[in-house]
């Protein structure tokens, strides 16, 4: 029987490189992987559904479980998963010392959805008395003017919330003052030694260990998700799939602690890898849902506060359920 031939549209990353060389393969599937930026695979897979299977924003995803139909199932693999502490920037002349000092200022991100921006809005929320509807919001490009939100947002009047003005950027309005801070997974370029833009957390690694510590959170950024209309006709290949992605991430964790040669230009690289199990386990980078209910249960109430779900969603409906158990010998 002929493999079944998917484009596979994701980031180039070391947990899913046998999938792009072609050393593993999923069961019945040919994979062409696209290795693509995310920001362009969000936005051809939310705006056209161009691929079969792809990377996807978790918050866009989560979104998308409000269409009716729905448009794709995602499985539940973590391509991206981060800490988000270091990706709060201020302009050093704003006032903000602590994160209470963010409260009445204006704070930009480059769309409202963006699954970062969930993260750390919420997180200021709970943990730093930073309320969502405290600080006032404008969206737009981070480096380039123009950049829109991938799909409509409607807070209804909760926060206040607009674009920059046309032309600019939030980089440029970062370093001039325009804005007081910047919510972003980028480092924004304007972001240099002795400049004007510091990160609100000077020491964001400390941070971000003892917020672990408190919460056993290590965020998911992204999921992996099939087209709807390729499950429905072929429900197997989120099983498939799955196994194969766990396949490829199990060799490159091993890969990483091979101390005959650093496979990451990093000095202290098996160093750290030691600190992170110390701190997150020996599987540090989990897959599945079984052990990650609470990181994705509290996301998911971030996302309905934040008033981008209609409802809050359990983590159990996000997946295909072929993706979440397995056969036993």
């Amino acid at each position: 029987m002929a493999r079944l031939r998917l484009a596979f549209a994701c980031g180039d990353y070391d947990r899913t490189r046998a999938l792009y060389e072609g050393r593993i393969q999923p069961d019945g599937i040919e994979l062409v992987y696209l290795r693509l930026p995310v920001e362009e695979t969000f936005f051809r897979m939310m705006r056209h559904r161009e691929f079969e299977v792809a990377e996807l924003s978790l918050s866009s995803y989560v979104k998308s479980l409000d269409l009716d139909p729905r448009p794709f199932v995602a499985l539940p693999v973590y391509p991206s998963r981060m800490f988000r502490h270091g990706g709060i920037f201020v302009n050093d002349s704003s006032g903000i010392e602590k994160p209470q000092d963010l409260r009445g200022k204006v704070v930009g991100t480059p769309e409202w959805q963006l699954t970062a921006g969930v993260w750390i809005r919420g997180i200021l929320a709970d943990r730093h008395d930073v309320p969502i509807d405290s600080v006032t919001y404008r969206t737009g490009g981070q480096e380039s003017p123009g950049r829109i939100e991938k799909s409509p947002v409607d807070l209804g009047g909760r926060v206040r919330i607009e674009p920059i003005p046309p032309g600019t950027t939030l980089s440029q309005l970062l370093s001039e003052g325009g804005i007081d801070a910047l919510y972003s997974p980028r480092v924004p370029s304007t972001f240099r030694p002795g400049g004007p833009v510091r990160r609100l957390f000077a020491d964001p690694v400390a941070a971000e260990k003892e917020y672990y510590e408190a919460t056993g959170i290590f965020p998911i950024m992204h999921v992996v998700v099939v087209r709807r209309d390729l499950y429905e006709a072929h429900p197997w290949v989120a099983q498939s799939l799955t196994k194969a992605l766990h396949r490829a991430k199990a060799e490159a964790m091993a890969d990483l602690y091979d101390t005959s040669a650093l496979r990451v230009t990093s000095p202290w690289l098996v160093q750290g890898l030691e600190e992170a199990r110390a701190l997150l386990g020996d599987d540090y980078w989990p897959y599945g849902l079984a052990g990650n209910e609470h990181t994705l249960d509290t996301f998911l109430r971030y996302h309905h506060e934040q008033g981008l779900s209609q409802r809050r969603y359990r983590p159990v409906e996000l997946f295909a359920p072929e993706s979440l158990e397995s056969f036993v010998i």
